[in-house]
């Protein structure tokens, strides 16, 4: 199986993007939150958003659970991806896929 050098190309580029907004944005992140909720169409996207992010720490379990790990180490992801959303699940691909021993061919 491949290496996962297009997730972490996207998770270090997304993780570069938030960075930089956050630091320039003129609103905290909650601000910013709040006001897309205000709105129902700007709340459905958030809301399908954070939906996804659910299915993607249901997938990060059920992947952890089968290569015998438990619920303890995947609390960074699930904190990760219930702020950031997208950064918690790559960052799981990249390390778990890093982390993979080769197989011997």
């Amino acid at each position: 199986m491949p290496k996962p050098y297009l997730a972490l190309f996207a998770l270090l580029a997304f993780t570069l993007y938030t960075l930089f907004t956050l630091l320039t944005a003129e609103q905290s992140l909650l601000a910013f939150g709040r006001q897309l909720l205000s709105r129902p169409g700007t709340a459905q996207v958030l809301i399908d958003l954070y939906l996804l992010g659910a299915m993607a720490c249901v997938w990060m379990y059920r992947d952890a659970r089968a290569k015998g790990r438990g619920l303890a180490a995947l609390w960074p992801y699930f904190l990760l991806t219930a702020v950031f959303v997208s950064i918690g699940p790559l960052l799981y691909i990249v390390i778990e896929g890093f982390a993979r021993p080769r197989a011997v061919e």
